[in-house]
């Protein structure tokens, strides 16, 4: 019976976070995307809160906000926002911290905060949920570059083009054991990543038009690639329990996949045409 209730519960996750890209793709043409499951420690969070907050938020690597607890975080240009939403109806604008330029993507992880802007990665501690303090930067070239963490590195996928106002197409693996002095670990060539995400031994990179990578990352120093989708267009990626959702400029995919035996199997696609 409880475990029944378990599996309602993250079905009705599931389906109103499908809502939520549908709205959101067909009405801003944008990958930012929030499934609000729990509270936060891991990669990909399947740790349901029932302490009465309102958790934290997997987002894509691409997204511009996130939740932790009782407060949502978001990103424009320039500045960190900070709002208080213990009461739904009636959220609170509580402080805006400044970034520096070209501020992107952010993303949650270990009470700490991790900004993806175009000249380096800025890590913030949520120590004072209302206004982050700054802990570290870790720069590099001036490119566009999603953030995922995971335990003790932050992978960090680095795109060439007019856009991103580079030519480097790199994954980036950088050091975060020491969290006030984060360090490149390793670098490994890409053809055009957009986003990222990771569970566990399994890490899933959009290559854009050249398709959906999945590799094993059991050994950082040897990643190995066991899948690649070339036909399709992958724009961010959320692996969530086994399936891995995945938009593209086309619709939103599914996957089923499995790490330990380096599986993954495509499920279904919702085609989506932009307004």
């Amino acid at each position: 019976m409880i475990n029944d209730m378990k599996n309602k519960k993250i079905l009705t996750s599931i389906y109103k976070f499908i809502v939520l890209i549908l709205i959101i793709i067909s009405c801003e043409g944008s990958s930012d995307v929030v499934l609000n499951v729990g509270s936060s420690g891991s990669g990909v969070n399947s740790d349901f809160s029932t302490n009465g907050e309102s958790g934290t938020g997997i987002g894509g690597s691409m997204a511009r906000f996130t939740i932790v607890g009782d407060y949502l975080y978001t990103v424009d240009s320039w500045d960190l926002n900070t709002f208080d939403i213990s009461d739904q109806i009636n959220p609170e604008f509580k402080s805006k911290v400044g970034l520096g330029w070209g501020v992107e993507t952010i993303f949650p992880y270990d009470n700490r905060l991790f900004i993806g802007a175009q000249n380096g990665m800025h890590i913030y501690d949520l120590e004072n949920r209302i206004e982050p303090e700054w802990i570290s930067t870790y720069e590099h070239i001036t490119s566009c570059d999603p953030v995922v963490v995971q335990g003790d590195f932050a992978f960090v996928t680095l795109r060439g083009g007019t856009e991103c106002q580079s030519f480097n197409n790199q994954l980036d693996i950088i050091d975060i054991s020491r969290i006030s002095e984060p360090t490149l670990f390793k670098t490994y060539s890409m053809i055009n990543p957009h986003g990222l995400g990771i569970d566990g031994d399994c890490l899933f990179i959009t290559e854009g038009e050249y398709g959906l990578k999945m590799y094993d990352i059991s050994n950082l120093n040897e990643i190995k690639l066991t899948e690649h989708f070339k036909d399709i267009s992958s724009i961010d990626v959320i692996p969530f329990m086994g399936i891995l959702m995945m938009i593209g400029n086309d619709g939103f995919h599914q996957y089923s996949y499995d790490c330990d035996k380096g599986e993954i199997d495509y499920i279904s696609t919702i085609p989506i045409n932009r307004l």
